[in-house]
């Protein structure tokens, strides 16, 4: 049961923490649209909603990430990732973002009935934006969990440290051992 609510709470984590990025990415993308030209022309005419609302689906997307993860990586330890599988993850994460309104409106729990836009320009304008700033997320995820575990072991090593010098050396062995022995991504 631990084991669940340890998944949950590491996913609604990820979640805030990408709701946070997904907002200032929302404030940059609003910026950018004061200048002459700019690349999210198409996006800001679907995206009806203020800007730092991004942090809405930044929250799901990070949920969905924390899924792709947990299914993809289920048995991978922590050292073996790579950028480019959180990478490809974090985009997966974000198409399936974009894929889930047209789902809800599959199975009836939402409509296009009033929308101005099909399905279609709708997936075209808010696709490459959603994939991008997943895949940015889930590279920056990954750079603060390899932070979060060097730090987590240089403060063991310090510990063992510190009791090596005080002549216990079995306290300094059952530390490290209880320190490194989650090697792997919760689930």
């Amino acid at each position: 049961m631990t084991s669940w609510i340890t998944r949950i709470r590491g996913a609604v984590g990820t979640g805030i923490t990408w709701a946070a990025g997904w907002a200032v990415a929302g404030i940059g993308i609003g910026a950018a649209s004061l200048l002459p030209w700019h690349p999210f022309e198409r996006f800001m005419q679907v995206m009806d909603a203020p800007l730092p609302a991004m942090a809405i689906p930044g929250f799901f997307a990070g949920l969905l990430f924390s899924g792709v993860v947990g299914v993809a990586a289920r048995r991978v330890r922590f050292e073996e990732l790579t950028s480019r599988q959180f990478i490809a993850w974090g985009a997966i994460g974000g198409a399936l973002l974009v894929l889930f309104p047209f789902l809800l409106v599959a199975v009836g729990l939402a409509s296009t009935e009033g929308s101005v836009h099909s399905g279609w320009s709708v997936i075209e304008a808010i696709a490459p934006v959603f994939v991008a700033l997943s895949s940015a997320s889930a590279a920056g995820s990954l750079l603060i969990a390899r932070r979060a575990r060097d730090r987590r072991m240089v403060e063991a090593t310090e510990r063992a440290d510190r009791t090596l010098g005080e002549g216990q050396p079995e306290l300094a062995e059952r530390s490290t051992a209880q320190d490194f022995r989650s090697d792997r991504i919760p689930r």
